[in-house]
């Protein structure tokens, strides 16, 4: 019985598609933490929404930069 070979779950042809959309995604993400802490004062801040809103923006951020690593031939 031979071994198969490794394959991707996601389609080389998606690579591109998917590192651009995901890091515009976390790009707005971002931005938008950015605008809640300028504009919200030390008291109104919730803790809850500044660690979800930084753990969406780094997987989005992450995970975009690894496809465009991807689409780029660079394979990790």
């Amino acid at each position: 019985m031979a071994p198969k070979p490794i394959t991707s779950p996601v389609p080389d042809s998606w690579y591109p598609t998917l590192s651009v959309s995901m890091l515009a995604i976390g790009l707005v993400i971002t931005a938008s933490f950015f605008i809640y802490e300028a504009t919200s004062s030390k008291r109104n801040r919730s803790l809850a929404k500044e660690l979800t809103t930084g753990a969406l923006a780094s997987f989005f951020l992450g995970f975009g930069s690894l496809f465009l690593l991807l689409a780029s031939g660079i394979y990790v």
